[in-house]
């Protein structure tokens, strides 16, 4: 299992590297807002299909997620930019949790420590609720998080779902703050408004484990 174990990290980093190698020869030479619209129209579907590949492949590798959805906002505005970050972040979600439950459990529960036990007992209390909790609330780490609950007993199924939904606010926050960034540097004034929009949501989110203590008191 270890010598399996050690070919698939090092997939995982040549895949990232090869992805972001990829990355850098698309966008090579990129300096304007238009230029960059333009380069994404070339590439056709690839472009967002290289994207969420990447975006998973990347999470697998604790790459943070937030780099990611901050250059889906810029690179594909809110809309599409939100959607792509969603399917990538819940595709490294899923593969994560797979790995920790079918490829590289010991080695997880080796790393985690004592961790895994409190994990495990909050998931059996509260099941999908949990992974609602911990996906809503952007303290926790999303990365580390995916392969913890692989280790738990939590149905694949209800942990997909309650990653899609729940995670879903988070991500368009950070898109909506890669547009903002992007707009800003195109100079546009719609910059503050997504900007502002983008903060809004985010005070929202940090009120959630209050919301989520009291209800749970109830």
């Amino acid at each position: 299992m270890a010598h399996y174990r050690r070919w698939f990290l090092a997939l995982i980093v040549v895949l990232v590297m090869a992805g972001f190698a990829a990355a850098v020869w698309a966008f090579d030479g990129v300096i304007t807002a238009e230029a960059l619209q333009a380069r994404i129209a070339s590439l056709g579907v690839w472009a967002p299909v290289g994207f969420v590949l990447l975006y998973g492949i990347a999470t697998v590798a604790m790459v943070p997620g937030s780099i990611f959805d901050l250059v889906g906002g810029a690179l594909f505005g809110p809309y599409l930019g939100s959607a792509l970050n969603l399917a990538g972040g819940s595709l490294g979600a899923a593969l994560a949790f797979l790995v920790a439950r079918y490829l590289a459990r010991d080695w997880v529960e080796a790393r985690a420590g004592p961790r895994t036990k409190s994990i495990v007992s909050s998931v059996d209390t509260d099941g999908w609720r949990f992974v609602a909790f911990v996906r809503l609330v952007p303290v926790f780490p999303y990365n580390v998080m995916n392969y913890l609950l692989g280790l738990t007993h939590i149905p694949f199924h209800h942990y997909i779902l309650s990653t899609i939904v729940f995670m879903a606010p988070s991500t368009f926050v950070y898109t909506w703050i890669g547009v903002a960034g992007r707009e800003a540097i195109a100079g546009d004034a719609n910059n503050l408004r997504y900007a502002l929009l983008a903060l809004g949501l985010l005070a929202v989110m940090l009120m959630v484990p209050r919301f989520y203590k009291r209800w749970r008191k109830n």
